[in-house]
């Protein structure tokens, strides 16, 4: 089965605007935080929303405190007046699309034009532009509504900015060929217009299309009507649970797009239900495999084996004598710290990895357990190498254990970096540094005991590969991590920066690796070994070309990097 995700999926620029406004205004807005009616049409975010405090303000008071947040759609001139005489300290979260049709309706009106909205009469957005019009403003939803109105001295036309635009050319003809003289603006948004085409086009390569999206949401239906028009089978689902799974089993190609308002999330979850459909349809050693390849990645087995052998590559370009040891030590340090991760983070784990968070819920005492007995046999086997590795891993264990704990007094940092965790980005780079460290760094120096130019290489790379792996899966967790109020590294820098970043450091360690070789430091293996940042750089390539998608595979894929590290080693050991 071939799966193929809209470019154009998900969260348009206006919504994304106004959610992170909303989400950022807790704490740092003057409370209580309300949105002037529902913010966007999704109910998921709705109920975010929700569970961060934030209400919906039905009706304007005569009197108020706190913040409102206009939503997205806009609201009539009136009502942002109103808001600001009760009281309230004003967001303003229309989309700026919007707002530049609030202006063209307002200076025509002005100007003693009538205004004529094309779009749906009840829909939030229109209601906001009416307020603009005033007396001179209709709303028309059919060339027969838009015919029979009387015919104007001056008037505009104007479309709600996620209307079909197929109708919206309709209606242009035939302003042309009857009221010439009318202004006509196109006002659908871009994002919309691209939305729309992509799904034209992908309908004419799939045989099934999911629709992801609010049932309410005006061009989520829009793109599922288009669908339907094409003939493709359309199925509109809000969320992954509403999947007719059987019905899509027997597809061979399976097109989603989703809504403007739709989170990333709430796609990733679809993508994954679909991902697993070959698999369910399969018997036998297949459906076996795919099991186990799940098990191995949510249980952190996979990546704690990748460990161990990202360092037996590291100690083999160090020549370091008995590297079993060290081995066994940093898949055992990895797979303690990263079961220990995944516990505290349950919680972005509900929006980013839905599946894993049930897992971890469910088995969170038999887990801790485990994670306590890898870190023990950790521990264990650094103290029968020597007394300095035990208390390098075991300062490493305790640093790793208080990340979470507040260990600054508020009244020195204003209750802000309090701890570890409150450092923005410190997640990532203090994970690619210990990795670093207990691959490369302290096996060397214990087996050694000196620091070369080539320790400084080998650890710089390890400390790269694993940067460049866990700041990928913070980008494609962004929004998760931005709910639960996470300061990574994408959300920081944006997606955009974020991913040069990765591809620069990418081939900062192909270029460490292959100096190194070329100095004679590392030997041929360095040279041989450069093929594995390579590689990540290829898949960074291809995610951003929509080539390679979200889900399972793309995590296996990734972290596989790291077994290729070994085995090249291995190789090299041979032969």
């Amino acid at each position: 089965m071939k799966l193929i995700v809209a470019k154009t999926a998900g969260f348009c620029m206006g919504v994304r605007r106004a959610v992170e406004l909303a989400l950022d205004a807790p704490g740092k807005q003057q409370g209580p935080i309300y949105t002037y009616g529902p913010l966007i049409h999704n109910p998921q975010v709705l109920n975010l929303m929700r569970e961060k405090g934030i209400s919906v303000l039905e009706r304007i008071p005569e009197k108020g405190s706190g913040t409102v947040i206009v939503r997205a759609h806009g609201v009539p001139k009136d009502a942002r007046k109103q808001l600001d005489l009760a009281g309230f300290n004003v967001i303003d979260a229309t989309c700026p699309r919007v707002i530049k049709v609030q202006t063209i309706i307002d200076r025509h009106t002005r100007q003693g034009y009538a205004a004529v909205i094309v779009g749906d009469k009840e829909h939030p957005e229109v209601v906001g532009l009416l307020g603009y019009a005033g007396k001179h403003g209709v709303v028309v939803d059919s060339v027969e509504e838009l015919s029979a109105l009387p015919r104007y001295d001056k008037a505009i036309i104007v479309a709600q900015t996620t209307q079909n635009t197929r109708f919206f050319e309709t209606v242009r003809l035939w302003a042309a060929q009857n009221a010439p003289h009318y202004k006509v603006f196109n006002t659908i948004c871009d994002s919309t217009e691209k939305r729309q085409r992509e799904v034209q086009q992908m309908a004419g390569t799939v045989d099934a299309l999911v629709v992801v999206g609010g049932k309410n949401s005006g061009n989520t239906q829009r793109l599922a009507e288009i669908g339907r028009a094409a003939g493709v089978p359309t199925y509109h689902v809000e969320t992954d649970s509403e999947l007719e799974l059987q019905a899509l089993s027997a597809a061979e190609t399976i097109g989603i797009t989703a809504g403007a308002s739709t989170p990333n999330w709430i796609i990733n979850r679809v993508y994954r239900a679909l991902e697993t459909l070959p698999f369910r349809r399969a018997s036998g050693w297949i459906r076996a495999l795919f099991r186990f390849q799940r098990t191995l990645m949510i249980t952190n087995v996979y990546v704690s084996v990748g460990a161990g052998f990202l360092c037996f590559a590291c100690l083999r370009l160090l020549k370091v004598p008995d590297s079993i040891p060290f081995v066994l030590i940093a898949a055992l340090y990895v797979q303690s710290m990263h079961i220990f991760n995944n516990l505290t983070g349950v919680k972005a784990d509900h929006y980013n990895d839905p599946e894993r968070a049930a897992f971890y819920n469910r088995y969170k005492g038999v887990l801790s357990l485990l994670g306590v007995a890898a870190g023990g046999a950790g521990l264990a086997t650094a103290l029968v190498v020597g007394t300095g590795p035990f208390l390098i891993l075991l300062a490493m264990s305790l640093m790793g254990l208080s990340y979470n704990l507040r260990l600054v007094p508020a009244a020195l940092t204003g209750g802000r970096y309090r701890s570890l965790k409150d450092v923005p980005g410190s997640k990532t780079v203090l994970i690619a540094l210990a990795w670093g460290v207990v691959t490369s760094l302290f096996p060397s120096l214990a087996a050694t005991g000196t620091f070369s130019p080539a320790v400084g290489v080998v650890f710089s790379a390890a400390v790269l590969m694993v940067f460049v792996r866990t700041a990928f899966f913070d980008l494609l967790d962004m929004q998760g991590d931005r709910i639960v109020g996470r300061g990574t590294i994408p959300i920081i820098l944006g997606q955009r920066r974020t991913m040069k970043l990765l591809q620069t450091l990418s081939a900062a360690a192909v270029l460490l690796l292959a100096g190194s070789s070329l100095a004679g430091w590392t030997g041929y293996l360095g040279l041989a070994l450069a093929i594995c940042p390579v590689s990540m750089a290829l898949v960074l390539i291809g995610h951003q070309k929509e080539k390679v998608l979200p889900g399972v595979r793309l995590e296996f894929l990734m972290d596989t990097h790291f077994i290729l590290a070994g085995v090249i080693a291995l190789l090299f050991s041979a032969f």
